[in-house]
């Protein structure tokens, strides 16, 4: 059987991607006659027609959509293979992990820190939303998403979903604001709170928990970022509803205090990847680590 012509390949991805033959051609300084036929070639080879003709434009037909999505992957995986070799002679295994932009820096840290020291790896921590992250995850752009915010997945979407730490919530305030008041009925009585928004799991434990309570506290905030609810809670003058891991260093320096825990409220902070034929060997390391520093301290 006569091999893919990945010229052939690239030419159609180009099209593809511009849904246009002669803006394609002009920015490939190649004739639209040369581009046809390289199409034509590859369809040859493939047995499917790829696009469809409407007016002036070119739409892919099924196959080529499925020729796109292979092409993708092809071309995504070449560009990870230089920029792990991009130093002359030395093998730099590159890790792209991203974060959602309002998770716990503190849990950020501890998951790439086994990373920080080594020579042969470089880094590339990228923050954003969890559809920008996730749909750089799925065009390999990605190795790993980290999350508190579990992902839809379906048959199309195959993400592999790792549970790496469950942190318990607690009430969190400066100590002069508690005083020496732990009880969480009393201090919710007494004094307003900082929340994560609604739709937040967190948000939806606490709700459920002052309604069992028959409690109506004063809310003072209600914020969707992490290290914002942590900088709120260090001005004194509302308790912050947050896992201990977000604030530990204020809590081993003791500018804020932990009250109990708010019973069955948790934190979940996940590690998203999705299937891949190679995947990157050191981000399978990272979440192993992780998974049992949880099993450790459970």
């Amino acid at each position: 059987m006569a091999e893919l012509n990945y010229n052939h390949l690239r030419y159609f991805w180009a099209v593809a991607q511009d849904g246009n033959l002669s803006r394609t051609a002009e920015r490939l300084n190649v004739s639209q006659s040369a581009l046809s036929v390289q199409i034509r070639k590859l369809e040859d080879r493939l047995g499917h027609a790829l696009f469809e003709r409407r007016g002036r434009a070119l739409h892919l037909t099924e196959a080529g959509r499925i020729t796109l999505d292979h092409a993708d992957a092809i071309f995504a995986t070449g560009d990870e293979l230089l920029g792990t070799l991009k130093e002359t002679g030395t093998a730099r295994q590159a890790v792209r992990i991203g974060a959602l932009a309002t998770l716990s820096r503190n849990f950020q840290i501890s998951f790439v820190e086994p990373l920080l020291a080594r020579t042969d790896i470089e880094v590339v921590l990228r923050s954003g939303s969890q559809g920008e992250l996730l749909n750089a995850l799925q065009s390999l752009a990605l190795d790993v998403v980290l999350t508190n915010q579990a992902p839809v997945t379906d048959a199309l979407t195959p993400f592999i979903v790792h549970k790496l730490s469950q942190q318990p919530v607690s009430l969190i305030g400066t100590p002069a604001l508690l005083g020496e008041t732990r009880a969480v009925a009393e201090l919710l009585r007494r004094h307003p709170v900082i929340l994560p928004i609604a739709g937040n799991g967190v948000r939806g434990g606490f709700d459920a928990l002052v309604d069992r309570l028959d409690l109506r506290p004063q809310i003072a905030a209600e914020v969707d970022d992490m290290a914002m609810m942590r900088l709120m809670v260090r001005e004194g003058h509302a308790l912050g509803v947050l896992p201990a891991i977000v604030v530990r260093d204020e809590l081993g320096a003791g500018t804020l205090v932990e009250a109990e825990g708010l019973p069955g409220i948790a934190e979940t902070f996940l590690a998203v990847t999705t299937q891949r034929r190679f995947p990157n060997p050191v981000v399978r390391q990272l979440i192993d680590r992780a998974m049992q520093d949880r099993f450790d301290h459970a």
